[in-house]
C-alpha cells in the first residue's frame, strides 16, 4: 500500500513538520468499507486509523443485544489516540459507519513516535479528550433528549465528519446512533423529511436544509462542536476569545 496524503486528515495536517516526519515512513492507506469491523470490545488495537473519507463509529454492545454508538470519528481527527498513550485494549467496538478511506499506523510506531516527541503526544491527548467529550455530551444527550433532535444531532455531526450531505444509513444504524428502537428513528425520519430538512428513501440521506436541522438538534451539536474547536484547533479558538 502507498502512504496516504497529509492534508486530507486533520490529525495530519496539524502536526509540525518534524512530528508529520515521525510518522510519515509508517504511514499506509487503506480502504473503510461499509460495516468493516476495526476492533471489537477486550481485544488489543493494533491499528490506529486517520479517516481522510468516511466516519468510524465507536460502539457499546450491551448483554441483551443492543448496540449503542457512543461517539464518531472522522477526517479532523484519529481512531487510537488514547491508546497509543497507554492501554491498546479496546474499551467498546470499532466499526466504519460512512464507508471511505484512511490512513493506517502500526500502534507501536506511533507509540514510539510520541515517545520522541512531546508536541505530538499533546496533539494525541488533545484529539483523545475530544472524542472523550464527544462520548460524555453523548451519554446525556440519549438521556434527556427527544430522538428527534438525538437524530438531526446524529445527521449534522455525521455530515461535518463525512463531508457530505448524502449519507447512506439503514434505520438500524441510525437507532444505533442514537440509542432508539427502530421504528421511532423510522417515525421521526418521516417527521424531518415531511419538514423539508432531508430526503430519506431506502437508507439514503440527503441533507436539504441543514439551518432546519440546526434549528432541530439539541444544544448538543453546537457543544461538541465547540470542544473540537478548542481542542483541535487551540490557536484558532485562543484568536477568536
Amino acid at each position: 500500500m502507498d502512504s496516504a496524503p497529509r492534508s486530507q486528515n486533520g490529525f495530519l495536517s496539524s502536526l509540525t513538520a518534524d512530528d508529520f516526519e515521525l510518522l510519515r515512513p509508517h504511514l499506509r492507506a487503506a480502504d473503510l468499507s461499509q460495516d468493516m469491523v476495526l476492533v471489537e470490545v477486550d481485544e488489543t488495537l493494533k491499528r490506529a486509523y486517520l479517516p481522510h473519507k468516511g466516519v468510524i463509529s465507536l460502539v457499546v454492545k450491551l448483554a441483551r443485544g443492543e448496540h449503542v454508538q457512543i461517539a464518531m470519528i472522522g477526517r479532523d481527527s484519529i481512531f487510537g489516540a488514547f491508546s497509543a498513550l497507554g492501554d491498546a485494549v479496546a474499551l467498546n467496538t470499532a466499526e466504519v459507519l460512512v464507508p471511505g478511506a484512511a490512513s493506517t499506523i502500526d500502534l507501536d510506531q506511533l507509540r514510539l513516535a510520541a515517545d520522541q516527541s512531546a508536541t505530538l503526544r499533546t496533539a494525541l491527548t488533545r484529539h483523545g479528550l475530544a472524542v472523550y467529550a464527544q462520548i460524555q455530551q453523548t451519554a446525556g444527550c440519549n438521556a434527556s433528549h427527544t430522538v428527534e433532535s438525538r437524530l438531526a444531532r446524529c445527521l449534522l455531526h455525521t455530515r461535518d465528519l463525512s463531508g457530505s450531505d448524502k449519507l447512506v444509513l439503514t434505520q438500524e444504524a441510525m437507532a444505533q446512533m442514537i440509542g432508539a428502537r427502530r421504528n421511532s428513528v423510522s417515525l421521526v425520519a418521516n417527521t424531518l423529511q415531511q419538514a423539508n430538512f432531508i430526503h430519506y428513501s431506502r437508507g439514503h440521506i440527503e441533507i436539504t436544509n441543514v439551518d432546519g436541522l440546526i434549528k432541530t438538534s439539541c444544544e448538543c451539536y453546537a457543544t461538541v462542536k465547540s470542544q473540537y474547536t478548542r481542542l483541535l484547533h487551540p490557536r484558532i479558538h485562543c484568536a477568536a476569545a
